[in-house]
């Protein structure tokens, strides 16, 4: 992002890291008839089955919806914005409206639980996903689950809705696109791709061929030569030319894409899954007060948290005391709680079917100098025909916030301030691969 920080960028890539690994283990082993991965050559675009339906809708002058479900790369005032421009431009007829389904610091692990509160509910004709980089420590395995289950759910609630797969880059992708192939993370969203015929763009190839042409730096802190785009100052989040680039690169894309689109019903993809343990059964279910005990308040749109959060989260719940449970019943084989995790949070003690975890999980970490979204595991792998009980109660104690003192001038003075004090929980809703039973 063009406007933050050094240091700013530095916590989002931190970030961003912490939250790829979330959701590993949501479902049992991998079955037998799992593809077996291999890089894919890159290409700057596929058109696969194209983009007809909106495509469509936009030469006929009839409104569109655009959605954008990605980190923060997305989630930034470029690229996403700069293409809805670009459409409205190119169609004038047609009224172009954007959903903003991006948050940053996520992977498509959680997109797969939040695509329908946060795009599908508003009804996209067209649907980029931008996970390449969040998504890069993860396994194919687990992106295979859960990109499917974003084009599963995507399709099941609208099979007219057009999807494209974009790439971006981060520092380091260079070396398998140096060898003209797609990095890992694209490549397993290339084979998934090639599965639903669903249309990819690879923002990174083109980069990483500029930047070979010496037109472009990866990394800058310092402005670059004239004639040589300054991409970022992190070598992830692209400066506002970076954007452009990205922008522009949509532009030409969807043209050649557009040259051979024809309307499609994708209805009859849907026949034949690309691996039987994708995540299309993922949902978010808001916590209703009838699962939280007495000691649990609803924040009000005014407060502080609601207003940085509420857009994203929904309904904040919050308990301070000890004591305090959330009580809930679900049919499945995983759930986790959509959450905060803040330099003021408490810790938890999680207890399934009666089994209570050994260890409290405290939402609290070494980035908590700042709140920030997260998800807090409960269980997973269970016998998804069976009914779970799920209690989380908030502990007596407070987490060890020795682990931020790093970050701060003074650790003594600071970490005895009220700003790090508390057995503070917030949540919203409750993550499940099943159904929550009331």
């Amino acid at each position: 992002m063009s406007t933050i920080t050094k240091n700013r960028n530095h916590l989002s890539i931190i970030a961003t890291v912490c939250m790829v690994s979330v959701f590993v283990a949501d479902v049992a082993q991998v079955s037998a008839d799992t593809p077996t991965f291999a890089p894919v050559k890159a290409e700057l675009v596929r058109p696969r089955d194209g983009l007809g339906n909106v495509l469509r809708k936009l030469r006929e002058g009839k409104p569109v919806r655009i959605g954008y479900l990605g980190g923060s790369i997305t989630a930034a005032n470029g690229w996403r914005v700069k293409t809805r421009e670009w459409f409205a431009k190119e169609f004038p007829q047609s009224d172009v409206s954007e959903i903003d389904a991006a948050i940053g610091g996520t992977g498509s692990d959680l997109g797969v639980y939040r695509v329908q509160r946060d795009a599908l509910q508003q009804k996209p004709d067209l649907l980029f996903v931008e996970f390449a980089v969040n998504d890069g420590g993860a396994a194919p395995e687990q992106i295979w689950k859960a990109m499917e289950g974003i084009v599963r759910q995507t399709w099941a609630a609208d099979p007219r809705t057009d999807i494209c797969f974009v790439y971006t880059y981060r520092t380091g992708y260079e070396n398998d696109l140096r060898k003209g192939f797609s990095p890992r993370a694209a490549s397993a969203m290339e084979m998934l791709a090639d599965h639903y015929g669903i249309p990819s763009i690879n923002f990174a190839k083109q980069i990483v061929e500029l930047e070979a042409a010496g037109k472009l730096v990866f990394q800058s802190d310092e402005p670059t030569a004239d004639g040589v785009v300054q991409f970022s100052k992190d070598g992830v989040h692209p400066l506002d030319a970076g954007h452009e680039i990205y922008s522009e690169i949509v532009a030409e894309a969807i043209k050649k894409i557009g040259n051979n689109s024809e309307p499609i019903d994708h209805a009859t993809k849907l026949d034949k899954p690309y691996v039987d343990d994708h995540l299309q059964a993922a949902k978010m279910v808001p916590l209703d007060q009838s699962m939280l005990s007495s000691e649990w308040k609803q924040l009000t749109e005014d407060d502080t948290l609601s207003k940085r959060f509420g857009k994203r989260m929904g309904t904040l719940w919050e308990a301070t005391k000890p004591g305090s449970k959330l009580t809930f019943k679900f049919r499945g084989s995983a759930a986790k709680l959509y959450d905060l995790l803040g330099p003021d949070g408490g810790q938890v003690i999680v207890t399934v079917d009666g089994e209570r975890r050994e260890k409290v999980v405290p939402r609290f970490d070494s980035y908590c100098t700042y709140h920030r979204i997260a998800t807090l595991h409960v269980a997973s792998g269970l016998d998804p025909n069976t009914i779970h009980t799920v209690t989380i109660e908030v502990d007596s104690n407070q987490p060890d916030r020795q682990s931020v003192a790093f970050r701060l001038k003074d650790p003594e003075v600071e970490l005895k301030a009220p700003k790090f004090q508390g057995t503070n929980i917030r949540a919203s809703q409750i993550l499940v691969l099943g159904d929550i039973v009331p």
